[in-house]
């Protein structure tokens, strides 16, 4: 990457205004970036102008309102050079697969994996004049079968395999792609919605099991999103190319579990880790199913 006794080295952040992306941004400006800090909610980020973080209002979902920050960085990149382009805002859907609507899908799809492409897209010239870096903020839940959280996982694991045939892809261009695989971090991403009523796991130990999926990250030791966006920063700075990088609490152990370890035993992990033995129960019994799985 250029030296920045010569040239201001420049990052775009989405979901800026929080967690990682406050943080990404924030270090990265105390290191001398120039940082687009990107959200809806830009009076969050304000309080980063004085360090040099640019405040950017942008729906990344709405192709007119990219475009519209094409046109500002045209009109702004010293060379036509943008150094990082961070895809980290995203959208959480913990719901069961039988509840979640079309909107919602549709919702979720649209942060974390249209979005990312169009931007990694609309933003192309000015990462190959740089040979910047891109990065995604990938999850566990792309690897693992987390319940209640369907959509989510969907999502996370098309943008795992995009950032991979990318990293493939631009490799001609010396543009560099990290996919983020990430554990625990103490963000607001937590869906706080209940499950509807009516649904089919609307019975108390079904939503116990879904209250404690909820707060999976929070209780378990969740890594600061100021420590986090530290070691990222580190990947970003390094010269190293790696294709998927492993931060946040257990992401490297639970990555390792599930890529080595059968289907079988990793539906036994997370049936014991969520208590789902006595759901299966309840719900064999009120459907007909009088097999009794004893996994209490």
């Amino acid at each position: 990457m250029p030296d920045l006794s010569t040239r201001q080295k420049v990052a775009v952040v989405t979901g800026a205004s929080s967690g990682i992306g406050f943080q990404v941004s924030k270090q990265l400006a105390q290191l001398g970036w120039k940082v687009y800090g990107c959200a809806r909610r830009v009076e969050l980020i304000k309080p980063l102008e004085q360090l040099g973080v640019v405040p950017i209002q942008l729906d990344i979902t709405s192709t007119e309102e990219v475009k519209k920050f094409k046109e500002l960085l045209q009109s702004q990149l010293p060379d036509g050079k943008l150094d990082v382009l961070y895809n980290n805002a995203g959208q959480s859907c913990t719901l069961p697969a039988f509840d979640v609507t079309d909107a919602q899908v549709e919702q979720c799809f649209a942060v974390n994996v249209f979005a990312p492409i169009r931007l990694t897209r609309e933003l192309q010239e000015f990462l190959i004049n740089a040979k910047g870096t891109i990065l995604f903020t990938g999850s566990l839940a792309g690897l693992a079968p987390f319940p209640f959280s369907s959509v989510y996982c969907s999502t996370k694991a098309a943008i795992h395999q995009f950032a991979r045939a990318l990293h493939l892809e631009l490799k001609g261009f010396g543009i560099r792609v990290i996919n983020v695989i990430t554990g625990g971090v103490a963000t607001d991403i937590a869906d706080k919605r209940p499950v509807p009523s009516g649904s089919k796991f609307d019975f108390p130990v079904a939503l116990q099991s879904f209250e404690n999926r909820k707060k999976m990250a929070e209780k378990n030791k969740p890594l600061s999103a100021e420590r986090y966006a530290k070691k990222v920063i580190g990947d970003i700075l390094s010269s190293r190319d790696p294709i998927d990088v492993y931060r946040g609490t257990y992401s490297t152990i639970l990555s390792t579990v599930v890529q080595y370890f059968p289907g079988w035993f990793v539906e036994f992990v997370l049936t014991v880790k969520f208590k789902l033995g006595p759901i299966f129960n309840y719900q064999r019994k009120k459907y007909g199913d009088d097999v009794d799985l004893h996994l209490e």
